[in-house]
């Protein structure tokens, strides 16, 4: 498989963790979203969207937008499943991860925080609030089911990793880069860490990929 992506990109950063649970084999072409590389011809015509991750299986079309890729992949390569096999399962594992990739992920992408700037002039300190305030409120939202639901285990939804883990795991690392301090989140953070021990969401880790700043 072919993915573009970029190395700070959290939706991107969920489609590595997936096609790793998965032993899918891909080769990812950086699309440099702070050098604006996505607006380029080239990468239009892939997406005109101008915005990551795509994904192309075999001869295409080109797969975009990263839920609608987990979805693709759990129907095409369907073991490890990454959905519960109930109706009821399914539908609170896709609530949880909408929480992150529909309600709290669109507002601090890079073309948000352009638009903020570029067009409403809005200070950098000021924006940083704004991503910060969003990611906090996803988590918190996410945090409230898992610590009142049943179906809550190892894992956001029984003991084994779901496309929710992929999301949540997806936004406390993006806590990090955006320097958000969530408080009050004990399975949040329980099962963020749980899943950052394991290769398959080691390894897709931003940090961990070609161009992320070293670390000390």
């Amino acid at each position: 498989m072919q993915l573009w992506g970029f190395w700070r990109s959290l939706a991107t950063f969920r489609v590595r963790i997936a096609l790793n649970l998965k032993g899918i084999s891909f080769e990812e072409t950086s699309i440099d979203l702070i050098a604006g590389v996505q607006r380029s011809e080239s990468y239009r015509a892939v997406n005109p969207q101008m915005v990551l991750p795509a994904l192309v299986d075999g001869e295409g079309p080109v797969l975009f937008q990263s839920l609608a890729i987990l979805e693709y992949l759990e129907e095409t390569r369907p073991e490890p499943p990454l959905l519960p096999t109930d109706a009821r399962g399914r539908a609170r594992v896709r609530g949880l991860a909408a929480i992150v990739a529909a309600d709290s992920h669109p507002l601090i992408v890079p073309r948000v925080r352009e638009y903020l700037d570029a067009e409403l002039g809005i200070a950098e300190e000021a924006r940083a609030r704004w991503c910060r305030h969003w990611i906090e409120a996803g988590l918190t939202a996410i945090e409230s089911h898992l610590a009142t639901e049943p179906e809550t285990g190892r894992y956001c939804h029984g003991d084994t990793a779901t496309i929710a883990d992929i999301c949540l795991v997806s936004l406390t690392v993006g806590a990090n880069l955006f320097g958000a301090r969530p408080e009050n989140l004990p399975h949040v953070t329980r099962i963020a860490e749980s899943c950052l021990a394991e290769a398959a969401f080691a390894d897709a880790h931003p940090l961990r990929q070609a161009g992320a700043p070293p670390q000390a």
